[in-house]
């Protein structure tokens, strides 16, 4: 089991070597790192998200894959239904037992453009842009290599490793995003939006070893979409899809949570309550196509606080070790809105 558990950090670490980024179930509540175009897209003006992840700890215990996001936006009136977004964006991950981690801080811009409607309903459209520094590091001296056992099932942590190519275990790189969105609201209750942004514009070198071939970062393109149905006065449902593909690899999350609105209902309720499930798909480094868990999900909104929990069941081989077992998340947001709300502006994220 050892074995196998060494072999499996293996395979997940050299997933995380290509520098594919983050990811969360709850994507809907984590705005700003889904698309710099939803920045100060809400119905307040301004808002408070942190999401917390942890995967893996079946297998790679307290090595587990732990990420974390803080972001605050808030949006600044232009004439009388244009808006400018403005926000920043703080994460970081850390994954397996040689503390493959990385550091991002970015500032992120947007301007929504009404383009039809009225002032309880209507449509815009948005563009944003993002920019930052981030930094990844690793442990070298928590890594084994292959050299360092003789076959028979004994270790020599002393022998020669592979490391010796590398001359920084940390390094600082810019990075730089864009994006675009478009929404309709129809009503308090009832909202379609659908965008799409392009992550690493400027695709940094991501390797360790400074005199080496650069290894870039491979950009990220999303395309995403949801919206918000009622189907009574105190149901609905709140469907959402995301396509994410950066170099070789691709990942669909898709679902939907069922809302149900207490206290006044469809009348006035500042109560809701949701429960989902979602499925996540993804492609295996033979370029087949697995589902890779099944996302239970779960959300309380009162007032202007939301509190999000989901959790993903492992559904692929690797169910096997994990017994299925996949990760948990956390989410909380908290919203606040002040004087200058002014009817139904977007859809609730």
């Amino acid at each position: 089991m050892r074995l196998f558990q060494l072999l499996c950090f293996s395979l997940l670490l050299s997933v995380s070597a290509q520098a594919q980024d983050i990811h969360f179930s709850q994507f809907y509540m984590s705005p700003l790192n889904l698309n710099p175009a939803m920045t100060g897209v809400m119905n307040c003006n301004s808002r408070i998200a942190v999401n917390y992840r942890s995967q893996w700890a079946s297998i790679l215990g307290s090595s587990a894959f732990q990420t974390y996001s803080v972001s605050y936006d808030q949006r600044v009136a232009v004439g009388r239904n244009d808006y400018f977004g403005i926000g920043g964006t703080f994460w970081g991950d850390r994954a397996g037992q040689a503390d493959f981690a990385t550091t991002t801080g970015k500032l992120s811009l947007s301007y929504s453009k009404k383009v039809g409607g009225s002032r309880k309903y209507g449509n815009y459209l948005v563009a944003g842009v993002e920019g930052g520094a981030a930094q990844r590091s690793l442990n070298f001296l928590a890594l084994r290599w292959g050299t360092q056992h003789d076959g028979a099932g004994g270790f020599d942590p002393t022998a020669g490793s592979g490391e010796d190519g590398f001359d920084r275990d940390q390094f600082l790189f810019a990075d730089l995003a864009a994006g675009l969105l478009w929404f309709m609201v129809f009503d308090e209750n009832n909202s379609l939006y659908a965008g799409g942004s392009f992550h690493h514009l400027n695709r940094a070198d991501q390797s360790f070893d400074s005199n080496s071939e650069e290894d870039l970062l491979y950009s990220r393109f999303t395309v995403h979409a949801g919206g918000e149905f009622m189907l009574g006065q105190r149901i609905g449902l709140v469907p959402g899809f995301i396509l994410m593909n950066q170099g070789p690899s691709f990942q669909v999350n898709a679902g939907t949570n069922v809302k149900f609105l207490l206290d006044g209902g469809r009348a006035g309720s500042s109560q809701s309550f949701q429960l989902g499930l979602w499925t996540r798909v993804s492609n295996r480094l033979d370029d087949s196509v697995l589902t890779d868990a099944l996302i239970l999900s779960s959300r309380f909104d009162y007032e202007n606080f939301a509190l999000g929990f989901s959790y993903d069941i492992n559904t692929s081989d690797l169910s096997q070790a994990t017994d299925g077992n996949g990760g948990f998340e956390l989410s909380l947001q908290y919203k606040i809105c002040g004087a200058q709300r002014r009817g139904v502006y977007c859809p609730t994220f």
